[in-house]
């Protein structure tokens, strides 16, 4: 990668935000807008975008109209498709070369932007109006120093000054330690927390009149969040910046935002004040997205089963019927200092329940993802799956065992190739494992189970939705009828009623198929619902462990307590006027 960095200011590309559908729904007339009387410091009047697409061109944004007033924060909230980052590309003229502005007007402190080359556009980009991209692991160039990409945003400004002193002041702050050590470092370096208050340093350094957050905070776990999003409320609040927040999760809108605009197929269908649109809405768009969003309301624990967690210090008594067997799991990685990822872990599972491991990025959930699946063998402990020592097989035994036992990826747009067909991806585990004969009748099966068209069968990835990635991939995990499954983050990257479809078709296949759920997850609110046990993991060390309507009524650990207060949608909602400035937590090590 050589030159100027180049995705500093650009969105993600916007493929599944044009293309993703998730589910019919009725012709909705759009409701009358509602702005504010102020005057707007970011207007947009009648705003059409098209792009083309197998070599015709496609509405995909139609008659946007709004308005952001100084100082304040408006949330774009709907699910994938919708438009959301149409609109923020529209705004910072990042419009991909298949995108074309039909018509309408973009207004920024009263001149009409749509029109302006883009060197005049470069100008304004950074120094007036700026973003907080979504994922800083693609955000962030690789192979340039934290401190190159904060003095790129000066050198781009004629501002090469302000370098020397400039980049170590912003890394503090955005409540970075050792800023002039960490300016020395690369991104692969910081934790993903770290990272995120990197990317809000490059878009406050020239103190812009408005900044576009797209989706800032959808990756983290919610502690993470919650100080990130506190981050942003401070530095806005000392500056009076506004923001436009591009978010799918209508917890943090009504936390964060003072008014709310929901999008559905690219036209506004409702907008209004925070408190007003997401507890009396009108449109049938917002009554479905809060229905699906669990975490407005902290859901009821699902109806108990007979499942245990083993309590932090204890250990797991063997039985018949358990599933899953954690017993004292210590493990360390070579050359990492302090503290093991996992220090004594144990639960257990029991056949046809469901227990889940949470706790903040850098906890030792992904790890012990790893042992459990027998990937690597731990340094202590052991791991029985359905009564046998993965860690004592090799092998072809080892090959077999991991039959009864398959791993549900986070990522459906990385974990799926994208040169197979959905058939291949699907049948796959059986060519692996030379069951030819039974393919085409078991791809058919499993594409029915999971409620896919069977024709999507010849297609490929990028032709299906977010939704239908993730059905693809629980179908290609179900294919050798394992009796377990393993859901690491499986919901985490999608939409509330994305979310909410495929919680509710795990819950099916558990009931129809009595499998068994190790269930991965910084959405706590995801964890209440679908789990029957839980164990909460602070820095590798199991702190709280149970019931999960147990854990959860009456936690016991302040890291528990911690952590069911940051999700989102249980704070009161903001209030208008300045946001009061609060001490910013330090991130607590790198990744």
């Amino acid at each position: 990668m050589t030159g100027r960095h180049p995705t500093v200011f650009s969105l993600a590309h916007p493929a599944t935000d044009v293309l993703g559908h998730l589910f019919p729904v009725a012709p909705l007339t759009p409701v009358t807008a509602v702005t504010p009387v102020t005057t707007g410091l970011l207007e947009i009047e009648g705003l059409r975008v098209s792009y083309r697409l197998a070599g015709k061109r496609r509405t995909v944004v139609e008659d946007i109209g709004l308005t952001v007033a100084p100082g304040e924060v408006v949330a774009l909230v709907g699910s994938s498709g919708s438009g959301k980052s149409t609109i923020a590309q529209a705004i910072l003229g990042l419009l991909p070369g298949t995108g074309r502005i039909e018509s309408g007007a973009i207004r920024f402190e009263g001149e009409d932007i749509l029109g302006w080359p883009d060197r005049r556009l470069s100008a304004l980009r950074g120094a007036r109006i700026s973003l907080v991209p979504q994922d800083p692991a693609v955000s962030l160039n690789p192979v340039w120093t934290i401190g190159a990409q904060l003095a790129e945003m000066f050198r781009i400004h004629g501002q090469s000054g302000r370098i020397a002193d400039g980049v170590p002041d912003l890394l503090a702050r955005v409540g970075l330690p050792d800023p002039r050590d960490l300016a020395k470092r690369y991104p692969h370096e910081l934790s993903g927390g770290m990272r995120q208050r990197v990317l809000i340093a490059i878009a406050i350094a020239l103190h812009p009149r408005l900044i576009v957050a797209d989706e800032p905070t959808s990756a983290l776990d919610v502690t993470h969040q919650r100080r990130i999003l506190d981050l942003i409320d401070d530095l806005r609040a000392a500056d009076r910046t506004a923001m436009l927040l591009v978010t799918h999760d209508l917890g943090v809108a009504r936390d964060r935002a003072d008014r709310v605009v929901i999008l559905k197929d690219g036209r506004i269908v409702e907008q209004g004040p925070a408190a007003e649109v997401l507890t009396r809405p009108r449109s049938p768009v917002a009554r479905r997205l809060l229905a699906d969003r669990a975490c407005l309301a902290l859901p009821q624990a699902r109806a108990p089963r007979d499942a245990t967690a083993t309590p932090p210090g204890g250990e797991p008594d063997d039985a018949p019927d358990d599933a899953i067997v954690v017993d004292r799991l210590v493990h360390r990685f070579a050359g990492a200092p302090g503290a093991p990822a996992l220090d004594g872990l144990s639960f257990r599972v029991r056949r046809g329940t469901t227990h889940a491991l949470v706790g903040e990025s850098g906890s030792g959930k992904t790890t012990t993802v790893r042992a459990v699946m027998g990937l690597l063998r731990p340094d202590g402990g052991r791991v029985l799956i359905n009564g046998r020592d993965l860690s004592a097989l090799k092998g072809r035994d080892l090959r077999l065992a991991r039959r009864d036992i398959q791993l549900v990826y986070q990522n459906p747009y990385s974990s799926l190739d994208p040169r197979q067909t959905i058939g291949e991806i699907i049948g796959e585990p059986l060519r692996n494992f030379g069951l030819w004969p039974q393919q085409r009748q078991k791809i058919a099966e499993m594409t029915d189970r999971v409620r896919l068209p069977r024709d999507v069968l010849p297609r490929r990835p990028a032709d299906l939705s977010g939704g239908q990635r993730q059905r693809v991939a629980i179908a290609r995990a179900l294919i050798l009828s394992p009796g377990i499954l393993v859901l690491d983050e499986a919901v985490s990257a999608q939409d509330v009623s994305v979310q909410a479809e495929i919680l509710t078709l795990l819950e099916e296949l558990q009931r129809d198929l009595g499998l068994t759920y190790l269930f991965v997850s910084h959405d706590l609110a995801v964890v209440r619902r679908i789990s029957d046990s839980v164990s909460v993991l602070h820095r590798g060390v199991p702190v709280e462990a149970g019931p999960t309507a147990l854990v959860f009524d009456h936690p016991v650990s302040p890291f528990t307590r911690e952590l069911i207060d940051a999700i989102p949608g249980r704070r009161p909602p903001l209030r208008p006027g300045p946001v009061p400035a609060a001490p910013i937590p330090q991130e607590d090590s790198v990744s």
